[in-house]
């Protein structure tokens, strides 16, 4: 498996390999982080969900969410479904909790602009 590391800006080209053991060799990494990136990317990806909802009685139509942390990378699709579903209440501020550990991690959306209510 090829990737390009995100960890730095060098953006290393790492090739990874899974030996017969089990165990992961990651060749072109310049630091350790970018090995540790390379491991995390082949045997669990997780990625950060950004969107937005739909906000009634507010001064924006719309609050721009993020998740806390990054989820499976499995999820991600059916993360978008459940916040697609949303709506909430004016008011709001920057990291207010908008949906507590979505589909049951320990990941929560939070809220990445302020809505004043009307």
């Amino acid at each position: 498996m090829n990737i390009i590391c995100t960890s730095c800006p060098v953006g290393c080209r790492m090739t990874i390999i899974e030996n017969n053991d089990g165990s992961i060799e990651v060749d072109g990494n310049v630091c350790k982080r970018g090995e540790k990136y390379a491991i995390d990317e082949f045997s669990d990806p997780k990625r950060m969900v950004t969107s937005s909802i739909f906000v009634d009685g507010g001064n924006h139509v719309l609050v721009s969410v993020k998740t806390d942390n990054p989820i499976q990378k499995g999820l991600v699709n059916k993360a978008f479904a459940q916040i697609k579903k949303m709506r909430v209440k004016a008011p709001i501020n920057i990291g207010d909790i908008i949906i507590d550990h979505i589909l049951g991690t320990d990941v929560n959306v939070v809220a990445t602009r302020k809505i004043s209510a009307l």
